[in-house]
């Protein structure tokens, strides 16, 4: 996971998004700084890795990095910009929160909308290729994770502690039964609803 090597003198922060294909709750980014003398063997892509290594992983990151930014989009917002914007957005608001002022962007995936005046390269599949990245996608996905669980507790028919929000064959049951929460985003139910078989 070695940087870029035309931008490797410069500060740089990886990002990434979690929740981007979920029928409900927020789309999360994580924006992470890490020493430049960092080296994190374990880091890699959040959904190859146990929930349990996910959230040691998240404990070193947040006590190891040099600054790091988590960004939330709600289901709300995501209707009304479409997931797209929204997963920019939540990057924009994790890049907010970084205490250090990076200088290039590492962003995971193939399309970004340039943020202030920071030049950033898209690297797909990056949170398996740079650890600045895979570290954002570890804060991202364990921070979304954390409040689909908390929602669960308020919405138990749909099964958020298990799914997560994604859409699998029981959560899209219980929306054919119980019919959308407001924390479902109206603008990918109308599609299910309509075309999806249960």
């Amino acid at each position: 996971m070695n940087l870029l090597t035309h931008y490797s003198d410069l500060i740089e922060a990886g990002c990434d998004e979690a929740g981007r294909g979920c029928l409900a709750g927020p789309v999360v980014a994580g924006a992470v700084i890490l020493k430049p003398d960092a080296d994190f063997p374990e880091l890699d892509d959040s959904k190859k890795l146990t929930e349990k290594k996910r959230y040691e992983l998240r404990e070193v990151i947040m006590k190891e990095a040099l600054a790091y930014g988590i960004g939330i989009v709600t289901a709300a917002e995501i209707d009304e910009i479409n997931i797209l914007n929204a997963s920019f957005l939540a990057m924009h608001r994790a890049l907010d929160q970084l205490t250090v002022r990076p200088e290039f962007l590492l962003i995971d995936g193939n399309r970004f909308k340039k943020y202030r005046d920071l030049k950033h390269v898209c690297v797909v599949g990056g949170d398996a290729k740079y650890q600045a990245i895979a570290a954002a996608s570890i804060l991202a996905k364990t921070t979304r994770d954390r409040l689909m669980e908390e929602y669960d507790q308020q919405f138990p028919q749909y099964h958020w502690k298990k799914n997560k929000g994604y859409p699998t064959p029981e959560h899209k049951q219980a929306i054919a039964e119980y019919g959308i929460t407001e924390l479902h985003r109206k603008t990918f139910n109308m599609a299910i609803q309509m075309k999806l078989e249960f």
